[in-house]
């Protein structure tokens, strides 16, 4: 949970919901099936299935879909701090624990530090049983593109 500074801080549920129409408005979320709720600030998670459509050859779910889950998680925690700006992936450190076959899965993003330039979060891979299957910790610097000229951030 983010300090108390934090969450006096923080932009607002709205900025949330609008965070979350951006992330179902990427086209890669075409690609990978994947639903994203900012439940506070500073704490993301994706809801996603996987099946064999995002296997690698030996039959178990490519390292594309752990980053891409886990990168968004990390990435949509510390987003949800800045209401201006996109930010940016500068680094992703991704820690492989075991492999998915298929399934139901939730990658979950916690902000660690940083409200300047540069912000630090982390996430986690977990399957429906709730073992974690990977982890990561990310570098998130803010951007010169403002949010609100994107398609798909909307205010309610």
């Amino acid at each position: 949970m983010p300090p108390e500074d934090a969450v006096a801080e923080h932009p607002g549920e709205a900025h949330f919901r609008a965070l979350e129409s951006l992330y179902a408005a990427a086209p890669i979320n075409q690609i990978f099936h994947s639903r994203l709720e900012i439940v506070e600030p500073g704490f993301a998670r994706i809801r996603f299935k996987v099946d064999e459509s995002v296997h690698h050859a030996a039959g178990a779910v490519h390292g594309t879909t752990y980053f891409k889950m886990l990168d968004d998680a990390a990435f949509y925690a510390a987003n949800s701090l800045v209401a201006e700006h996109f930010l940016l992936t500068t680094a992703f450190n991704l820690y492989f624990t075991r492999p998915i076959l298929g399934g139901e899965l939730v990658a979950e993003g916690k902000w660690i530090s940083g409200r300047r330039r540069v912000l630090v979060a982390e996430a986690r891979l977990v399957d429906a049983d709730g073992e974690e299957a990977a982890r990561g910790t990310g570098t998130f610097m803010r951007s010169r593109i403002p949010l609100a000229e994107l398609p798909g951030y909307r205010l309610p």
